[in-house]
C-alpha cells in the first residue's frame, strides 16, 4: 500500500497491509515447532494440534465445541486493541496538558500575583522539556522497527507537557483559550471521523501526492519563517498570512486524519501483532497534536486583532 504518514513510512509490517498474515505453517516465531500447526483454528493459544493422524469422534467433536479463536488468543491486532492504545496515547497527553495549563491559574488562586509568575515558569519550564522530549521519543518511536507501549506514551507525555506549557502561555493573553482549541479540535477530528465512516472522506493516490506536496511546501515555509522572526523579530504567520497558512494547515492535518483512520482500519484487518495498535495510536497523536497547535495559533491571531 502507499503509506502516507511518516510515522508507517518505515514500517515493513504497516506497508504490507493485507498481505501480512503472521507466522505461516511449519515457521518458527515464537510459535509451535516446524510439523505442527498452531491452533488458532479452535481458539487455544499455546495448544499445538497434531497435523495429521486419528482422532476419535469424540476428540473431534469437543475440539470443535470449543470456542472460535479471538484476536486476544491469537495474539493479533483488534480494532479494540487499536482503541484501547489511542485512548491511552490521547488520553495521557490531555491529563499532562490538562495538570501543566491549568497550573498558572490554579496557583494564581493560592499565591495571588506570585503564584501566577511561578506558574508561568513552570509552564515555560514544561514547554522546553516537552519540545525536546518530544522531538527525541518521536525520532525513536518512527525509526524503531518493533512498537514499544511505553516510549509512545513517553512520547505522549512529553506532548501533553508541550501542549500544556503553550496553552498556559496564551490562556494568561487570551483567557479561555485553551478550551476554545480543545473544542474546535474535538469538532474538526470528530467530523473527519463521521465523514470517513459514511465513506465520504477517502484517500487517493492524487491527493496523496498533492498532500506530499503540500507538507513539503509547509515545512519550507516554516524554515524560512524561522529564519525571519531571528532576523526580524517578527513573523510571517501574523494578520491575514497567519490565517491562511493555518487554514491550509488545518486541512492538511484533516486529510492526515483521513489516513490515519484508513491506517488503524487496515491494521485491524490484516492480522498483525497486537503491538502494531501502538504504532496507530502514535500516528493518530502526532496529526492530533499538529491539528491542535494549528488550531491554537489560529484562534490567537483571531483574538489578537
Amino acid at each position: 500500500m502507499a503509506r502516507h504518514n511518516i510515522v508507517f513510512g518505515r514500517d515493513q509490517a504497516v506497508q504490507q497491509g493485507r498481505n501480512y498474515r503472521g507466522p505461516q505453517f511449519g515457521q518458527s516465531q515464537d510459535g509451535p515447532p516446524s510439523g505442527t500447526q498452531w491452533s488458532t483454528d479452535f481458539g487455544r493459544t499455546g495448544t499445538a494440534a497434531p497435523a495429521a493422524g486419528p482422532q476419535s469422534a469424540e476428540s473431534l467433536e469437543a475440539l470443535y465445541a470449543r470456542p472460535a479463536a479471538t484476536g486476544h488468543d491469537t495474539g493479533r491486532m483488534t480494532m479494540r486493541d487499536a482503541l484501547n492504545a489511542i485512548t491511552a496515547t490521547l488520553g495521557t497527553i490531555v491529563v499532562v496538558g490538562f495538570a501543566v495549563g491549568v497550573t498558572p491559574g490554579a496557583l494564581g488562586i493560592i499565591a495571588g500575583e506570585q503564584g501566577v509568575a511561578l506558574g508561568l515558569t513552570i509552564a515555560v519550564a514544561a514547554l522546553v522539556i516537552g519540545l525536546v522530549g518530544g522531538l527525541v521519543t518521536a525520532m525513536i518511536n518512527i525509526f524503531k522497527k518493533k512498537p514499544s507501549p511505553i516510549l509512545v506514551l513517553a512520547y505522549a507525555a512529553f506532548e501533553g507537557l508541550l501542549l500544556g506549557g503553550l496553552t498556559a502561555m496564551l490562556g494568561q493573553q487570551f483567557p479561555g483559550i485553551g478550551l476554545q482549541a480543545v473544542v474546535g479540535t474535538l469538532a474538526v477530528a470528530g467530523a473527519v471521523l463521521v465523514m470517513f465512516r459514511l465513506g465520504v472522506l477517502r484517500t487517493s493516490p492524487v491527493l496523496n501526492k498533492i498532500f506530499m506536496v503540500a507538507m513539503v511546501a509547509y515545512l519550507l515555509f516554516g524554515i524560512v519563517n524561522i529564519g525571519y522572526v531571528m532576523m526580524t523579530g517578527g513573523s510571517l504567520r501574523d494578520g491575514v498570512m497567519g490565517l491562511v497558512i493555518g487554514g491550509l494547515a488545518v486541512v492538511m492535518a484533516s486529510y492526515s486524519l483521513v489516513m490515519d483512520f484508513e491506517d488503524v482500519q487496515r491494521a485491524a484487518n490484516s492480522a498483525m501483532p497486537r503491538v502494531y495498535a501502538w504504532r496507530c495510536a502514535f500516528g493518530l497523536a502526532v496529526t492530533m497534536v499538529w491539528l491542535y497547535v494549528e488550531i491554537l495559533r489560529i484562534l490567537a491571531i483571531l483574538r489578537g486583532d
